[in-house]
C-alpha cells in the first residue's frame, strides 16, 4: 500500500493583485452611443454604471448587452439609454478574496467579470480571464500581467 501525496497547496493571491485599478463609469441616462465610445476610447469591453445615490447598486454594461439588446434588435444607439441594458445588480467580489473563491463564485453565476469592493468602495474590476491566468500561473510561480477590463 503506497502512501497518498498531500494534496497541492496553492498560494495566496488576493483578488487586488489581479484586478484593473481602473474601472470606467458612465451614468445610467447616457445613450449606447455614448458607451460605445467609451469603450472604444478606453480599450474596454465593460463599464461600470454609476449609483444614482447611496443606497442605489451599481450597474454594468459589457460589449455583449449592446450586441444582444441594441444591434441585434437594429435599436438606434442614440435613442437607447445605457440603464435600458445594463446588468444591475452586480456580483462584487472583496479585494482581500483569494482568486481561488472568486474563480468559483464566477463560474457558479456564468459570470465574465465582477466589480471588486474594498471597504465599502468600487476599488477595481476584474475577469475571469485574468483571475484564472493568476491563479494558474501562481501555481506555477509565475504570474501574468492584468489585461483590462
Amino acid at each position: 500500500m503506497s502512501a497518498k501525496s498531500p494534496a497541492p497547496v496553492h498560494p495566496y493571491v488576493p483578488v487586488r493583485d489581479v484586478m484593473s485599478e481602473t474601472p470606467y463609469l458612465i451614468e445610467g441616462m447616457a445613450t449606447v452611443a455614448d458607451a460605445v465610445r467609451m469603450i472604444a476610447e478606453k480599450g474596454v469591453s465593460s463599464l461600470v454604471v454609476r449609483k444614482r445615490n447611496e443606497h442605489d447598486e451599481y450597474g454594468m454594461i459589457v460589449i455583449q448587452d449592446i450586441a444582444d439588446k441594441v444591434v441585434a434588435l437594429d435599436r438606434a444607439p442614440e435613442r437607447v439609454n445605457v440603464y435600458e441594458i445594463m446588468s444591475k445588480p452586480l456580483i462584487s467580489v472583496r479585494a482581500d478574496m483569494d482568486t481561488k473563491y472568486a474563480i468559483r463564485l464566477l463560474g457558479r453565476f456564468h459570470l465574465s467579470r465582477a466589480i471588486v469592493i474594498d471597504n465599502g468602495s468600487l476599488v477595481g474590476i476584474v475577469t475571469l480571464r485574468d483571475l484564472v491566468l493568476a491563479y494558474l500561473g501562481a501555481r506555477e510561480g509565475a504570474r501574468p500581467a492584468v489585461t483590462e477590463a
